[in-house]
């Protein structure tokens, strides 16, 4: 798909003046086959987007730049062709009125964070890490996390659900032999005491009986792979689902919109993620009556990406 073409504007007699030696041009890209940046020395260098053949620019403003934005953030692939165009007639049937554009921008990105998609893949590890070691995961880990589970997965697309469930099996196998996962559950651990220890790492003491899912373990299967069964039989409960969607949908709007930490700069702490969640959780997980998407995507951060 082809929305737009870039054009780098750079002025170096301006920027030379900010080291000593001259910077170099250096082209830093997260993913391979995704949009890179490019940098002047440590200065990001926006480009100049103009429409094929014009002089037009494109702007985060324009419904096609948007969604396809979207994709990018949110499912790190680039736009099917009929999705996309679903996604932005949800935008130009608004025929320019302003307020009904601002409804379906928030519609539509809120929309990718509860897609079959991304629940299977980045929520998913969202699920792993929080159930595993009760905290956040982290931007830096959680984006090569999240592509590796999605690799492949387009819904709707050939056998996505059989490509999903396959990478979900392989990652979970792995994820409990990390060395951060023995230090924490050492295979020394009993099935009970492992079971045990991730319900109440997970906050769901007296909420998931471990019972059921050590039974399960027991019946003949490998050691990672019977404990990768037990770790998911805890982050896939409806109990832990109901505790940590909200969470993870507040974290998503900082990984996807800001592409940082909550507690990075400018903010440095979690106050600011904390702020939406519990404006998300007094509106009983309505994001459009917490206006937390609407307030990500008109933020100045936001739109300083582009």
């Amino acid at each position: 798909m082809r929305i737009a073409i870039a054009v780098f504007v750079i002025s170096l007699s301006a920027l030379s003046v900010l080291a000593q030696a001259p910077p170099t041009l250096r082209i830093v890209t997260e993913v391979p086959n995704l949009p890179s940046e490019l940098f002047y020395g440590d200065i990001k260098v926006k480009p100049l987007r103009l429409r094929p053949g014009t002089n037009t620019p494109i702007t985060i403003n324009d419904a096609d730049f948007f969604v396809h934005q979207q994709y990018v953030d949110f499912l790190s692939r680039m736009p099917d062709q009929s999705g996309f165009n679903f996604w932005v007639n949800q935008i130009t049937g608004c025929a320019g009125n302003a307020a009904c554009v601002d409804v379906q921008r928030v519609n539509s990105s809120g929309a990718f964070f509860l897609s079959i998609e991304f629940i299977g893949t980045g929520y998913f590890v969202y699920r792993l890490h929080k159930g595993s070691f009760g905290d956040l995961p982290r931007y830096a880990t959680f984006m090569p996390d999240t592509r590796q589970v999605a690799n492949g997965v387009i819904v709707g697309q050939g056998d996505w659900q059989g490509t999903l469930t396959a990478n979900q099996t392989a990652f979970a196998n792995a994820w409990v032999d990390r060395p951060a996962f023995l230090a924490r559950y050492p295979t020394t651990l009993s099935a009970t005491a492992y079971v045990t220890s991730l319900i109440e790492t997970a906050g769901l003491t007296g909420q998931v009986d471990p019972g059921p899912i050590v039974t399960e373990m027991g019946t003949g299967y490998p050691l990672a792979t019977a404990r990768a069964i037990g770790l998911r039989r805890v982050i896939e409960s409806s109990a832990f689902d109901a505790k940590e969607k909200s969470p993870a949908f507040v974290l998503m709007q900082y990984f996807g919109y800001l592409r940082r930490n909550p507690n990075d700069a400018p903010d440095n702490n979690l106050d600011g993620y904390n702020f939406w969640l519990t404006k998300l959780n007094n509106h009983n997980g309505d994001f459009h009556a917490a206006e937390m998407v609407k307030s990500f995507i008109v933020s100045g951060e936001y739109f300083a990406r582009f």
